[in-house]
């Protein structure tokens, strides 16, 4: 499996997906933490992957999204933006919202 494959296979498998520096138990950057923070408050669970520890993956996401900077959160495989969009989406409902979309 390719690095791009693996990671259309992580976007396919998870509705809501954030790629991000650290975990969201112990974030490695202030905008991953951020980005965690607004979508912790919105209730919906959701997969990350550490891209600190998957450097192919840190490599190759940003030709695929079109996204030079990390976090990337995807949403029904969808780039929705990084940091300063997730929060702000966080703030004016937006983001549940959109997350209410991925369940069946």
């Amino acid at each position: 499996m390719t690095t791009e494959e693996k990671i259309r296979a992580q976007l396919a498998e998870n509705p809501i997906i954030l790629y991000m520096k650290g975990v969201p138990e112990a974030p490695e950057c202030g905008f991953s933490a951020q980005a965690v923070a607004a979508i912790k408050e919105t209730g919906f669970e959701f997969a990350y992957v550490n891209i600190m520890a998957a450097p192919f993956i840190r490599e190759k996401l940003p030709q695929i999204s079109d996204w030079p900077t990390y976090p990337q959160l995807f949403v029904n495989a969808e780039l929705v933006g990084g940091s300063d969009i997730v929060v702000e989406m966080a703030r004016n409902g937006e983001l549940k919202a959109l997350f209410a979309t991925t369940q069946g």
